[in-house]
């Protein structure tokens, strides 16, 4: 930690002098009552920001300003920062019973939870409150708190302006968001690292929805521990990020636990860390990845917010989510710039890019605030992303294949070439079956090496077998696997006949 003075001298980027500019014009024009969201990107420095405007308003007001968190990590970080602008104030936790001392201090920082607690039981009453600042404001737990702070104005920032729980709208709440930098124009001034975004095609049609609206821990760990997820994962790891620090998240304990395994298996350096972990085990695992040039952490959504790792160059998204708001916090875990890290890689192993878009493509906030059920409405199903998924196939692997002058097959061309000169559908799997066999015999020096070969193709295998169920309106999990399996059956056979009239 720096010492205070440095930091209170520390020179607010123009674009946060800019966002200050907007909000104190706000809160002078408003009446006190008048609630404001501010968004800006993870990494983009809400604390900040808030931090400021708290020792601002103190100083303009004469007012006391509370700050609002839903972690204690978040609490005790945030406290730091107010210190560090010259804010004196007081964490309210667990400890703190009654405020004997609250003439003491013009700023309060406190766990949502803990402050709800005090004010119920009548135990703490927090006098000539001006402003209640909330961090990560999307989430709904701060609203039983609103009723508390009627004569306040409540200032949320988030990275996301999109609640929660689809019930309930950011926009009853608060009467204007002010958008801060995008993320793009971050990365351009070189205050967010630059990613690169890689994703395998995965089906996700064993996925279950809950009450949330996000996919189920039960339906994502099945998914996500078979044996085929778990080795597309690695092969990622190795194609993309070997040997780089790796921040994975899951959607399930066992789904970690699997990937822990796994990885520990094919000796790699990996930890595992979920909210069982005791507090010095936490501190002990995360100051391991700290130091540890190719450490691997595999984790549950715990270290998506409270957590910063600048040097972590690789995120792996090893699940899949409808919720925009973890999307952002799980890539931005990586986005810290360095001097000597200027871009991070990201691997999405659960169609979240194409559901969500590129993590620094441009967004429309206002919209997103104003009509959240439309966009939410909007957002891709998986079968939508699944037909609309072009395979390519890695460039190590098409290396293997430099003698063959084509290796591409378009399947659904192919389909309606065969249904227009009146052929049965089979005919269609037939030829894509003739072409790989002629790719892999080509490539191979005996018939051992050509079924070698073929087993590399698996992934492209799949692809087309779903291509082609989606042609003739049979999507079924059972019929495709049965269809995988007898395609690679009859690819087996096929090089096998190939090299025998070769001879």
């Amino acid at each position: 930690m720096k010492s205070t003075e440095e930091i209170v001298e520390k020179k607010l980027y123009d674009y946060q002098e800019e966002d200050l500019k907007n909000i104190f014009k706000y809160l002078e024009e408003n009446p006190d009552n008048s609630n404001l969201l501010y968004q800006l990107p993870t990494g983009g420095g809400k604390t900040v920001v808030f931090s400021e405007i708290a020792r601002r308003y103190i100083e303009k007001t004469q007012k006391k300003v509370v700050v609002l968190t839903h972690r204690i990590e978040l609490s005790i970080q945030t406290s730091k920062m107010l210190h560090g602008f010259g804010v004196k104030n007081k964490i309210i936790n667990s400890e703190v019973k009654e405020l004997y001392d609250q003439n003491e201090f013009k700023c309060f920082v406190a766990m949502v939870e803990t402050l709800n607690n005090r004010l119920q039981e009548d135990k703490v009453e927090i006098k000539n409150i001006g402003l209640v600042i909330i961090d990560e404001a999307h989430y709904n737990s701060f609203r039983k708190l609103f009723k508390y702070f009627e004569n306040a104005v409540i200032l949320g920032v988030t990275a996301t302006p999109l609640s929660s729980n689809i019930k309930l709208p950011m926009k009853d709440n608060y009467q204007k968001l002010i958008i801060g930098e995008s993320i793009s124009s971050l990365i351009e001034k070189k205050f967010l690292a630059k990613a690169n975004m890689y994703n395998y095609d995965v089906s996700l049609q064993s996925l279950k929805l809950g009450i949330n609206g996000d996919y189920t821990v039960k339906s994502s760990d099945e998914l996500y521990s078979n044996h085929s997820m778990l080795g597309k994962l690695v092969n990622a790891y190795n194609e993309i990020a070997k040997g780089t620090k790796t921040l994975i998240f899951n959607n399930g304990i066992n789904t970690s636990r699997y990937v822990y395994e796994t990885f520990k298996k094919a000796g790699y350096n990996i930890r595992h860390l979920d909210n069982k972990n005791t507090a010095s085990e936490r501190k002990e695992i995360l100051e391991w990845f700290k130091v540890t040039p190719d450490a691997i952490l595999t984790s549950v959504s715990i270290l998506t917010t409270g957590f910063d790792e600048p040097s972590v160059e690789t995120i792996i998204l090893n699940r899949a989510t409808r919720s925009l708001t973890l999307y952002f916090q799980m890539i931005g875990r990586g986005s810290r710039y360095l001097p000597h890290k200027e871009e991070f890689t990201v691997i999405d192993m659960g169609n979240n890019i194409a559901r969500f878009g590129m993590w620094d493509a441009k967004i429309d906030w206002q919209e997103i605030f104003h009509f959240p059920d439309f966009y939410l409405e909007n957002i891709k199903n998986d079968e939508e992303i699944e037909r609309e998924f072009v395979y390519e196939m890695p460039q190590e692997l098409r290396d293997q294949f430099s003698k063959s002058d084509t290796i591409e097959f378009d399947i659904k061309a192919e389909y309606k070439k065969s249904f227009a000169n009146g052929e049965k559908s089979k005919m269609v799997l037939e030829k894509s079956i003739e072409q790989h066999a002629k790719i892999c015999v080509e490539n191979s020096e005996d018939v051992f090496e050509a079924r070698i070969l073929a087993k590399k193709l698996k992934e492209e295998i799949a692809y087309r077998v779903r291509q082609y169920s989606y042609c003739i309106m049979n999507n079924t999990k059972n019929y495709k696997e049965w269809l995988e399996e007898d395609y690679e059956r009859k690819l087996r056979s096929k090089i096998s006949k190939m090299f025998a009239e070769k001879m």
